[in-house]
């Protein structure tokens, strides 16, 4: 496995690498992997003759009073980690290297997709990660992308954001990873303490709880959004950031449940903002 640390070393071996028109998957992360980058990692050895995976704590995607001096962060453990599962290469840029001065060019998804959920919260936050997300498609030219569904509304700006570029890759979305508790993993789980950790379960539970009152008939979007928030709020150290359900591929709030739709959370537990999510296909 090889790791590189600038652009141009990143073309380099990529050159090598994909000889013979091979095919590339792509796993952008920031690091800190858990299960969930694994899985990912995974399925894009199955899928694609070389997997390539990013490492990089972006800066333009956190607020003033976020955590990205503190986000965590191991670098030898997740390059030990992605060998282990077959990773061919490995981009751990600093931030100079992705934004050399002067930068005065940046990528905004505007709409629906931007101004809810955690757009609304969480100002310039997209705008960061479409700019990063464009600048290492634009450097690796993968083939496919993976991309975790715990970030859904990611995932559904990134999806938008690749059709309407005309970028000429795949984006796979996969399935969310939990602990055998039913938490979603993150790499932000390490901040909780093990009180909070425990508290934590609500959003997983008070997901479930809405999949079995739609699976018995219950089709309003407020009377699930006041169980949910009643279910999550039994946790002292519970902060609701949002509660939303919103159809999947727009993001537009539904007032009565149909298609295909997204609960999503945002809750604050203890020091860490969590969010979870779950799609139901609802006739």
């Amino acid at each position: 496995m090889q790791i590189v640390e600038t652009k141009k070393e990143l073309k380099e071996a990529l050159k090598a690498l994909r000889k013979g028109h091979k095919t590339v998957g792509f796993i952008p992360t920031m690091g800190f992997l858990h299960e969930g980058h694994l899985s990912l990692v995974r399925r894009a050895k199955a899928e694609n003759d070389v997997v390539v995976v990013s490492i990089f704590v972006n800066p333009t995607q956190f607020g003033p009073n976020e955590d990205f001096s503190s986000y965590p962060r191991n670098i030898a453990k997740d390059c030990a980690l992605v060998e282990l599962e077959g990773c061919d290469l490995v981009f751990i840029p600093e931030p100079s290297e992705m934004y050399p001065e002067p930068y005065m060019t940046y990528v905004d998804v505007t709409g629906s997709l931007t101004d809810k959920l955690c757009g609304s919260s969480r100002p310039g936050h997209f705008q960061g990660v479409a700019t990063v997300v464009t600048k290492l498609f634009n450097l690796v030219k993968p083939t496919r992308a993976y991309l975790g569904q715990k970030d859904a509304q990611q995932v559904a700006i990134i999806e938008q954001m690749v059709s309407d570029l005309d970028m000429e890759l795949e984006i796979v979305p996969c399935p969310i990873v939990r602990e055998a508790d039913g938490l979603a993993l993150s790499s932000r789980n390490t901040y909780l303490s093990e009180s909070d950790r425990q508290d934590a379960l609500v959003l997983s539970r008070s997901l479930i709880w809405a999949k079995s009152s739609i699976e018995a008939g219950e089709k309003n979007a407020a009377v699930l959004i006041e169980g949910i928030k009643g279910i999550i709020n039994i946790a002292e150290s519970a902060e609701i950031d949002y509660v939303q359900i919103v159809d999947a591929k727009t993001l537009e709030s539904v007032e009565t449940l149909k298609g295909t739709i997204l609960i999503a959370l945002a809750v604050k537990i203890g020091k860490p903002r969590l969010i979870d999510n779950m799609r139901i296909e609802v006739k």
